[in-house]
């Protein structure tokens, strides 16, 4: 016997259904995998893209950044390999995709 409660109006409430239907689960899903394409996978496929563009743009003589942090010019391109002089008569095999950037020309003077 409850003393804030009436037992009238405890048994006056309907139970409705717990859950939501199909539809609202549809809708749910398709609004969450818009929301991690728009913020995970459109992102990533546009970086990859500039980074591909990037690497097919190298020429020789470029002043580059690999993914190590060595800071270089390229001596050679090959189709995965690329020499980078990183120091007089000084040169490195890296593969082309541990290029990290392509820097502005003369900046291997300043540092």
């Amino acid at each position: 016997m409850s003393f804030f409660i009436s037992d009238a109006m405890a048994q006056a409430v309907p139970a409705g259904p717990a859950g939501g239907g199909l539809i609202e689960m549809v809708l749910m899903m398709a609004v969450f995998f818009a929301i991690m394409y728009f913020m995970i996978i459109r992102p990533q496929q546009k970086r990859a893209k500039d980074h591909k563009t990037m690497l097919e743009a190298l020429s020789k003589g470029d002043e580059v950044v690999t993914g190590g942090g060595l800071l270089g010019k390229v001596a050679n391109i090959g189709d995965n390999f690329i020499q980078v002089e990183i120091a007089d008569n000084v040169q490195i095999k890296v593969q082309k995709q541990a290029i990290a950037s392509v820097l502005p020309k003369g900046t291997l003077k300043n540092a």
